[in-house]
């Protein structure tokens, strides 16, 4: 069996030593290694071509989506390349990543998209760090979607129409959701992938990245929350229910009668429910976080009703 031929494609915005980590980490084992830059004033487009990377800036009048940057680095790659390693520049590539990843495609024909576990750097640097690390912890075996790190054959991925721009967030999932209705199988594998260094320290970072997730729910059960898929339809009940449909119902009751208030017993119950299945740290994140995912998703149906993108939500993960 022929050797694959793989690229890379990294995308970054005033990452600085992160990217640089990033480009090391792939050096040597791929081919061409692309790197598209979203207007970053840091010095990093310099950075990386004194790597030796391929590197592709975005045009700045137009709204910058982590899809965007992808489709422009997959543009730039050759109809000779087999396999391509999507990276976000904040990420290291762990060194026995390929070789096991290209080992599992080459033995499994129908799968398109493989990816393995991407961990924190430093999950201990604040409680927000150490959410994205269990978000990212999800189970091996075949999947329905994977995440920015990923390997991918190219081939099907152009046939998909690659990333679709204009989203915000979720870009990932929507892309798999229509390789796996074109036959194809999404794979995550029991093996390290990715270092990410999220760099998340404080509470608004974590409330603007959960109600960009809000957002990315409700886009996405818009556009494919018909059976048999239901894409994103549960995430975007759960959060307009927890985090306004509830709250505003009590607080509009209890101008009939103060006896209303008694219902608000109903979210320390939830979080109990959910601290059995999580642990407590990760439920009160869990239920707080539907009011900014409420938000999110009032804020995109608002703007489809203005038809236009918001385009103000940061994209990095």
């Amino acid at each position: 069996m022929s050797t694959p031929k793989i690229d890379a494609v990294v995308i970054g915005r005033n990452e600085g030593k992160r990217l640089l980590a990033c480009l090391a980490s792939l050096k040597g084992q791929v081919r061409h290694l692309i790197y598209v830059d979203s207007g970053s004033d840091d010095g990093s487009v310099a950075a990386a071509r004194e790597m030796g990377a391929t590197v592709v800036e975005l045009d700045i009048s137009q709204p910058f989506t982590a899809a965007r940057a992808r489709n422009a680095g997959l543009a730039k790659l050759g109809d000779d390349c087999s396999l391509v390693q999507l990276v976000d520049g904040d990420c290291i590539v762990d060194p026995d990543w390929l070789s096991r990843a290209t080992s599992f495609l080459q033995a499994n024909p129908n799968v398109a998209v493989i990816c393995g576990r991407r961990r924190e750097q430093f999950p201990d640097a604040s409680v927000y760090n150490r959410l994205c690390d269990q978000e990212w912890d999800t189970p091996p075996g075949e999947a329905k979607a994977c995440g920015g790190d990923a390997l991918m054959y190219l081939a099907p991925l152009r046939q998909a129409g690659g990333y679709r721009e204009d989203l915000i967030a979720g870009e990932e999932p929507e892309l798999c959701l229509r390789l796996r209705m074109a036959g194809w199988q999404i794979w995550r594998l029991d093996a390290e992938m990715t270092l990410h260094d999220a760099q998340m320290l404080r509470f608004a970072q974590w409330w603007t990245r959960t109600r960009r997730a809000g957002y990315a729910f409700a886009e996405g059960a818009t556009l494919h929350g018909a059976p048999p898929e239901r894409h994103w339809v549960a995430e975007t009940r759960r959060a307009l229910l927890w985090g306004m449909a509830l709250p505003f119902a009590i607080a509009l009751s209890s101008l009939v009668t103060s006896w209303a208030l008694v219902a608000l017993l109903i979210y320390p119950a939830q979080l109990l429910r959910l601290s059995r299945r999580m642990g407590w740290e990760t439920a009160i994140f869990s239920l707080l976080g539907k009011t900014p995912e409420a938000l999110g998703a009032l804020d995109y149906h608002w703007h489809r009703i203005l038809g236009r993108k918001r385009g103000l939500i940061e994209y990095k993960s």
